[in-house]
């Protein structure tokens, strides 16, 4: 299994602590070739909104995105590690990950290897479910077909300042979502993603864009309206 993980904060914090437990253990679970992108350093530049990659277009910070794309379409999973910060809900570094890479959603230009994937969010912090949700969000509108995650509210600022019991049980339940993802099957898209795709391509591609722009052209070279990508 080919495994991208992104970490969504430099402080090698709780996250990245929680996070090398559930990689510790899906290494333990199989082969499992691990990459990993630790932001902001991997990607120093915010988006500007261009929207360049909306048009097919090179980005400005192709030098720094390319090499987080090809991670992500060459993988069989993905790992999305950051905390929550009570401010909003991820990062900064985290979310301009997303913004750089929004192009991969379905409206716009959809890979047919991210139906194929599966991904699982690690987050830290108070407020968990913030954090999830617009990361599931994102990655079922790319088509990923399996988004698992887990939330663990820690009410603590360092893991080893939590009491030994708390430690053990969270370590338990990394561990165990680590092998149960390791072994989890490919499965059809979430029905979200198959309606989503139904949309774009029956009303958003047709009424609203038509032949001769991007991405319909898109869509039609790979052959989108003629069968399903997943």
């Amino acid at each position: 299994m080919k495994v991208t993980v992104f970490h969504g904060s430099p402080r090698k914090g709780n996250t990245y602590t929680a996070t090398h437990i559930f990689l510790d253990e899906l290494a333990k679970s199989g082969p499992v070739i691990i990459t990993e992108f630790f932001l902001p350093e991997a990607l120093p530049v915010y988006c500007t909104g261009c929207t360049l990659c909306f048009q097919n277009k090179k980005c400005p910070n192709s030098l720094y995105v390319t090499p987080i794309v090809n991670a992500i379409i060459d993988a069989d999973a993905l790992v999305f590690s950051t905390p929550h910060y009570g401010a909003c809900s991820m990062p900064a570094a985290m979310k301009n990950l997303f913004d750089h890479i929004d192009f991969l959603v379905l409206s716009v230009s959809p890979h047919e290897k991210m139906f194929t994937k599966k991904a699982f969010i690690i987050t830290t912090g108070a407020g968990t479910t913030a954090t999830i949700q617009p990361i599931r969000s994102y990655l079922m509108q790319c088509g990923v077909n399996r988004v698992d995650s887990l939330g663990i509210r820690m009410f603590t600022d360092l893991w080893c300042n939590m009491p030994d019991a708390r430690q053990i049980k969270y370590e338990k339940r990394l561990r165990k979502a680590a092998r149960t993802f390791y072994n989890a099957k490919r499965k059809r898209p979430y029905i979200f993603s198959i309606i989503f795709y139904y949309v774009v391509r029956f009303i958003i591609m047709k009424r609203y864009i038509g032949a001769g722009n991007f991405p319909y052209d898109n869509w039609k070279e790979k052959g989108y309206f003629d069968k399903r990508p997943f």
